[in-house]
């Protein structure tokens, strides 16, 4: 099975691992340190918070403002729409930031948020029931 690190350069990386903190991920401190926090989402998903010197380590060109253009949408799947509703409540709770207003699709609802750094997520439902 493959996982994914999501890797992200934040502004302020004690402030950005409080945020995931109050989402319910959990740090990892294995692979944390001054530079970094490995926020654990589930066994396969990992979210990887780099300062921004770190982070320029990585890449080629500058970091672009998520404030002010999106490079990524991130979506983490949800088991209700309760979840849903509940995510999107801790989240802005937290210091994140409404996106767009709560979606629904057909058989799908979802919400999306800003994380204080302005990096976009959504929580998505899928009732599956509904869609066959």
């Amino acid at each position: 099975m493959r996982m994914i690190f999501v890797n992200l350069p934040v502004a302020d990386l004690e402030g950005a691992t409080r945020f995931y903190t109050a989402l319910g991920f959990t740090r990892n401190p294995d692979f944390s340190d001054d530079t970094a926090s490995c926020m654990i989402v589930s066994e396969q998903i990992y979210v990887m918070l780099l300062t921004h010197e770190k982070f320029k380590g990585f890449i080629n060109g500058e970091i672009s403002d998520a404030r002010t253009s999106t490079q990524v949408l991130n979506c983490l799947s949800a088991s209700s729409r309760a979840e849903v509703d509940d995510f999107k409540k801790k989240a802005l709770a937290a210091g994140g930031s409404e996106w767009k207003p709560n979606m629904e699709f057909g058989p799908m609802y979802g919400c999306s948020f800003q994380d204080p750094d302005g990096h976009v997520w959504e929580i998505m439902y899928m009732d599956m029931g509904a869609a066959a």
